[in-house]
């Protein structure tokens, strides 16, 4: 194990699971620390910022959406939730209050592991050169604010433009329909979900190889939505 590989801070009561994620996560060469409690977590991330937390909700004392508010206080590591709380209000909420991602236990390893890479590689600083989006044969250039797939031109309004782009931005995070209108029409433009759908449909015709089959701009049922990371 060495020390420049990424620290992921587990925070869960349930001590097969800790295990289980323990033994799962060194395997992949990850560097583990551990917290039963929301009150243990916050303190240990304070001493050590990780690179990611793991993060359950049905924590004793403190809550796991309150431990996840007060870190986002400060800490700007991704937080991936799991919970068995699997409600759509919950996973809202959760996403909502500064989750990056948020999975329903029971889960696969194997999931858990590609949204941790995906969270892990988006949160890395961008470089200058970064003005250039791509994703398959999608491929957003921001300086000169233009859309191309498979090299052909896409016309987009400017608020799809800007819709795609936060999108893209935040690839293999779910964006809650709340987030994606405010960012996008503004804190105090009023809008509903159908609203937004719209959009989304829209914009699937145009950077959809196949829209009724989305490779890039996934649904999340009752949450909202996921650009594909890959």
């Amino acid at each position: 194990m060495r020390t420049n590989d990424p620290l992921v801070l587990v925070i869960e009561d349930e001590t097969p699971i800790r295990r289980f994620l323990r033994a799962s996560l060194t395997e992949q060469g990850y560097r583990v620390e551990e917290a039963t409690s929301g009150e243990e977590g916050i303190k240990k991330a304070a001493a050590q910022p990780p690179d990611l937390v793991i993060l359950d909700l049905g924590l004793p004392g403190l809550d796991g959406q309150d431990v996840l508010r007060q870190l986002r206080e400060w800490l700007t590591a991704p937080v991936i939730v799991l919970s068995a709380r699997d409600q759509e209000q919950q996973k809202v909420e959760a996403l909502d209050a500064g989750a990056d991602d948020y999975l329903a236990k029971p889960f696969g390893m194997g999931e858990l592991l590609a949204r941790m890479r995906t969270a892990l590689r988006h949160a890395r600083p961008q470089t200058a050169e970064g003005t250039v989006l791509q994703v398959g044969d999608l491929r957003i250039d921001l300086a000169a604010r233009t859309t191309t797939l498979k090299d052909e031109s896409v016309h987009l309004t400017p608020l799809e433009y800007k819709l795609l782009v936060l999108l893209v931005r935040n690839a293999g995070k779910v964006l809650t329909h709340r987030q994606l209108l405010r960012d996008v029409w503004g804190p105090h433009d009023v809008h509903e979900s159908h609203y937004l759908r719209v959009f989304v449909a829209t914009l699937r015709r145009k950077v959809e190889p196949d829209p009724t089959q989305p490779r890039y701009i996934l649904t999340e049922q009752g949450v909202g939505y996921r650009f594909a990371a890959e």
